[in-house]
């Protein structure tokens, strides 16, 4: 993937709307999993340990749904794709032929730019060296790799096929391969994490030498098989202080390390942060493809069905409509929020003229007031042309200040 320091916004890029631009961001989902982890609510397809691309029908029909999807799917102008993201699911149980191929559909029909970033998840122990060769000749330049925790029984307490030894194997194969690029995913707040052992997750993070590493903590969704075992706070859970002093510590010994605090839950090396991921997170627009994947194209936010059969049915419906079907536009007043929201997660945080061009001096000040306590208490930044939340105070409390800011704002509609 072409590397991209994290940008700051510049003056002729602060009087844009980045609602109205094309999209130049696409995400593939691709929701096979050998099982489901039980901390999962994605919309996921579980196939058994020897289903792959190469020999699965179930697989093979759902790319050739997909590509239809893609070729039939109706622009606005056409630019081409600065990022392409293979999400999942385990991407890896693509064969090559498959990713080459929904690749090569979103070059005939939206462009590839030359420098794009185009990335895909992988589970360790889900693919071998000439996998990797192939992707990576097919254009694939970023890895995340799904390690989520180096303890043999955190893995197994979330229900992942891999064990710690494959983490390492993965990693060998990935630079093989010849790929540089390659961030690895760690979550805190596991089953019977402490301190001590998380702080082993974490060096035995670094010392593979990866480029990007994101840290999420864990989350108990409603309806997973974690929700019915565990309650948040509660043994063998950590305590929420106990995974606050996880975040603080993650955040002190990446950045000591030479890694960047570029986002509420990623760390990357100077040049490496997720260029698709940002796409997001500056709520600039994005195509989205596949079951239950969202896109954000002309201020309509819309997203796919979770299920095979729906989605199938949706693309065909789809293909009736010559590749646009109607959604509702996204009000100002939730735009301002959800940028509000995505945007407080990066470390650059907001633009404050830009946010008033788009939204009114109103709408600013009413924010500018709100966060005032904040600010006080150390957790949010202002200067007169940016805020953010600082690190880590104001990244751990985001939620307490962003609900603020949603009551606030709920009073007074832009």
């Amino acid at each position: 993937m072409a590397a991209q320091q994290i940008a700051t916004v510049s003056p002729a890029a602060s009087k844009a709307k980045p609602q109205d631009e094309v999209p130049t961001a696409a995400y593939l989902h691709i929701p096979f999993c050998r099982r489901r982890c039980f901390y999962c609510d994605f919309p996921i397809s579980v196939v058994g340990d020897r289903a792959r691309g190469e020999t699965s029908g179930t697989i093979a029909q759902y790319v050739e749904v997909l590509e239809r999807e893609i070729l039939i799917t109706g622009q606005d102008g056409r630019s081409p794709l600065e990022t392409v993201f293979f999400g999942g699911g385990t991407p890896s149980l693509l064969s090559v032929a498959q990713v080459d191929r929904l690749l090569t559909r979103l070059d005939q029909h939206f462009g590839i730019a030359t420098q794009a970033e185009i990335s895909m998840e992988m589970d360790p122990g889900t693919f071998d060296l000439s996998h990797v060769q192939g992707y990576r000749a097919a254009g694939v330049n970023r890895i995340s790799l799904g390690v989520q925790s180096f303890q043999a029984d955190s893995l197994q307490a979330c229900g992942r096929t891999h064990r710690p030894e494959d983490i390492p194997l993965a990693v060998d194969l990935i630079r093989r391969a010849g790929l540089d690029n390659y961030s690895l995913d760690l979550i805190s707040g596991l089953p019977h994490l402490t301190l001590e052992r998380w702080q082993e997750d974490l060096d035995r993070a670094i010392a593979l030498d990866p480029a990007h590493l994101s840290i999420y903590d864990l989350t108990v969704e409603p309806g997973t098989a974690f929700a019915q075992r565990y309650r948040p706070g509660e043994a063998p859970l950590p305590t929420d202080e106990a995974t606050a002093q996880m975040y603080r510590l993650a955040q002190q010994v990446l950045t000591q390390r030479g890694f960047q605090h570029y986002e509420i839950s990623n760390y990357a090396r100077p040049g490496y942060s997720c260029r698709h991921n940002r796409v997001y997170w500056e709520n600039r627009p994005y195509y989205g493809f596949g079951m239950g994947a969202a896109s954000y194209v002309n201020h309509q936010r819309f997203s796919r069905p979770r299920t095979r059969r729906e989605y199938f049915q949706w693309v065909e419906t789809l293909e009736a409509a010559g590749g646009r079907l109607a959604h509702p536009t996204t009000p100002p007043q939730e735009r301002l929020l959800d940028t509000l929201m995505l945007g407080l997660r990066l470390a650059d945080g907001l633009d404050l003229p830009r946010l008033e061009l788009e939204f009114g001096k109103g709408a600013i000040a009413r924010i500018l007031t709100c966060l005032q306590p904040y600010v006080q208490r150390g957790w949010v930044d202002q200067t007169p042309s940016r805020i953010r939340l600082t690190d880590p105070e104001g990244f751990l409390f985001s939620n307490v200040v962003l609900s603020d800011l949603f009551e606030t704002l709920s009073e007074s509609p832009v």
